[in-house]
């Protein structure tokens, strides 16, 4: 692209043209600035605004000694800042370089073309990154400069203001929706997608299969949506809310890790309901994630298809998830899990790192003396400090040394659900309580318009789980007993006003509410696959829609698009221009003061013979000729602004009747 020599007799491209190149490219660069580097954005913004201002002062190309350096520092960068050219992330960050670098050569129509094309194809590839109802339509609107460039290109095309130059391709788009909505229903789906590379959504959950205090902050921050829940009926109490992702068995005083037990044993331990509690149905609508963990509410009974159930109740799918996924399920909201627990996993639930946290462990050992073997009292103990201790619940918590957990109980007094759950876990195995860390998501919001609990990114939790001879294992999360709006209301409730502006209420309903639309864009438009347009024409009693019937139908929508269309055309060639019917309009109040204009009389014939009939009227006549001569025969297309005073002149004229 860069360096193509320009032929010495192509025109050279104007100013207007210039410009709406330029916005072309920016709005390329904005597409993809969320997921470029913000280095990037700024040195490629700043190349963009340095061409434009040195073409409208010096109006010439830069020089050669320019344009190669940058792109041999465009290609290093992007090497140095992802290993690689290949692959999604580096290949649209060096796409979007080259795009604007090639504003620096841009000086012929040919120029521009190529730029437009490669624009088009760059705003589609931000597609690879968010396909959602915002971000879709986005790229739709980036889409109009680049039609108004092209249209700038065309002969004779007089300069107009910006808002003007856009409605064209804003009336063009509206035109190709509904060919654009056929072609989405009827077109035949692959399985998998027309390239191998997936949506790289990693960081898009945070939940991560190891836990240390402190790097659920980001998260915890994040008010993206990750999953949506449906439910078989009324849905669990706030208190009930806990969605199980990671068990976390593996401790080195610092972090805590997720043991994968499959090898172990192979089996889901064993799980018995009480209180006669009945199964909840539910189903889930996960973002992608890129992880194999499936969140199910605490504890599942189930896997759903192309999953398997852990050991520990948690929920694995068999690939990870880079699609947005639905999935059904069941859950026990109450229940007794493994009564008895084997030697092995007893040792590994009481394990500790040594030369940790000594003056945590003296006070687990003190609670062990005082309570002896009422392993419920020691519960409640701990409980009792993080109530009355003057623990305090904050999303920026002060750092940690080396004793984590003796700093947090002892000095900071200060954190989040990781800090409590991570404490109170360690005093448990101190004071020789089985006992591990299991994070996942807590809460929600319940959407009465859409009938679903929406979950957030920032819901993630992390909480205990303890061994209780004859109860198993149970729940315990002590982040409530410092901050029980967290289980009760939610992340937000509990974080105050620390999330700043974006979390307030009226903000926050605003934006669950808007999450319905979102929702069904995910369901009608994202997860529209291949299954789903088989059973497209079941409601007529057709369950299975074949590539054959797919194709019949689209070619029997085209062909009605293609005669609408032709129809459409006829109809407009039929009709008189806008410049036409002003005339006819002035012909008309002529003919009514008496001036009738004859068959074979010409306008302009016809004019001249009106003005020299009302000599009072003479100028004003002469002006609406001139105007109309100006507009049918001087532009190919008439000027907007001139049409328009035109027709407010025509409109305004009233001739005097003629006395004979």
């Amino acid at each position: 692209m860069i360096g193509v020599k320009r032929r010495t007799n192509e025109p050279t491209l104007d100013s207007h043209a210039f410009d709406l190149l330029c916005l072309t490219m920016a709005c390329v660069l904005g597409v993809h600035a969320p997921h470029l580097p913000w280095w990037l954005v700024a040195g490629l913004s700043l190349v963009l605004v340095l061409r434009w201002w040195q073409r409208r002062r010096q109006g010439k190309r830069p020089p050669l000694l320019l344009k190669l350096p940058l792109l041999a520092l465009l290609a290093v960068a992007v090497v140095f800042t992802y290993g690689t050219i290949f692959g999604q992330e580096p290949g649209s960050a060096l796409a979007v370089g080259l795009l604007v670098l090639k504003l620096l050569e841009s000086e012929a129509p040919r120029d521009a073309k190529v730029g437009v094309s490669f624009a088009c194809f760059g705003l589609m590839a931000a597609l690879l990154f968010d396909q959602g109802l915002v971000a879709t339509f986005v790229v739709a609107l980036g889409l109009l400069p680049a039609l108004a460039t092209l249209r700038a290109l065309e002969p004779a095309q007089a300069s107009v203001s910006l808002p003007r130059a856009l409605l064209p391709g804003l009336a063009l788009l509206a035109a190709a929706v509904p060919l654009a909505l056929l072609a989405f229903a009827l077109v035949p789906r692959l399985s998998s997608p027309l390239w191998g590379a997936a949506n790289n959504a990693e960081a898009r959950t945070g939940l991560s299969d190891r836990m240390s205090p402190g790097n659920f902050t980001e998260l915890l921050t994040d008010d993206r949506p990750a999953m949506r829940v449906s439910f078989d009926g009324t849905p669990p109490a706030p208190e009930l809310r806990y969605f199980r992702a990671y068990v976390m068995w593996l401790y080195d005083g610092r972090t805590w890790e997720h043991a994968d037990l499959r090898r172990a044993d192979g089996q889901a331990r064993p799980l018995e309901t009480v209180e006669g509690n009945a199964a909840t149905r539910y189903e889930i609508d996960l973002e992608p994630t890129n992880r194999r963990v499936l969140p199910a509410l605490d504890v599942p009974l189930e896997a759903p298809a192309d999953a398997w159930l852990s050991p520990d109740r948690e929920v694995f799918s068999d690939k990870p998830v880079r699609v947005p996924l639905h999935y059904e399920s069941r859950s026990a909201l109450h229940y007794r899990l493994q009564a008895t627990l084997p030697a092995g996993a007893r040792h590994l639930a009481l394990r500790l790192p040594k030369g940790y946290n000594p003056r945590s462990h003296a006070l687990a050992a003190q609670w062990r003396a005082r309570y002896g073997g009422d392993d419920q009292a020691i519960v409640g103990a701990a409980l009792t400090l993080f109530h009355n201790g003057g623990f305090r619940y904050t999303l920026a918590p002060a750092p940690l040394g080396r004793d984590s957990v003796d700093d947090f109980l002892f000095g900071t007094r200060e954190g989040f659900c990781e800090h409590y759950a991570s404490s109170f876990t360690v005093l448990m195995r101190a004071a020789g309580i089985p006992a591990r860390v299991v994070t996942g998501y807590q809460g929600g919001y319940w959407s009465p318009l859409g009938n679903y609990l929406l979950v957030r990114q920032s819901d993630a939790h992390a909480w205990s789980e303890v061994w209780l001879e004859g109860r198993g294992w149970t729940r315990v999360d002590p982040t409530a007993a410092v901050r029980p709006e967290r289980v009760s209301q939610g992340a937000a409730a509990a974080a105050g006003d620390q999330l700043g502006w974006a979390q307030t209420s009226w903000l926050a309903s605003l934006r669950n509410q808007w999450d319905v639309v979102n929702h069904w864009w995910t369901q009608g438009v994202i997860g529209f696959d291949a299954l789903r347009q088989r059973g497209l024409l079941t409601p007529f009693g057709i369950h299975d829609t074949g590539t054959a019937m797919l194709g019949i139908l689209l070619a029997i929508g085209t062909a009605l698009f293609v005669l609408i269309g032709v129809g459409w055309a006829l109809w407009r060639r039929e009709r008189p221009e806008p410049v036409r019917q002003a005339l006819r309009r002035l012909e008309a109040r002529l003919a009514r003061a008496g001036i009738t204009r004859r068959r074979s009389e010409g306008p302009q014939h016809y004019l001249r013979r009106a003005a020299r009939a009302l000599p009072a009227q003479r100028d004003e006549l002469e002006r609406l000729m001139a105007r109309y001569l100006e507009l049918r025969y001087a532009h190919d297309e008439p000027v907007p602004e001139l049409l328009r005073e035109f027709q407010r002149a025509v409109r305004e004229f009233r001739p005097r009747r003629v006395v004979k």
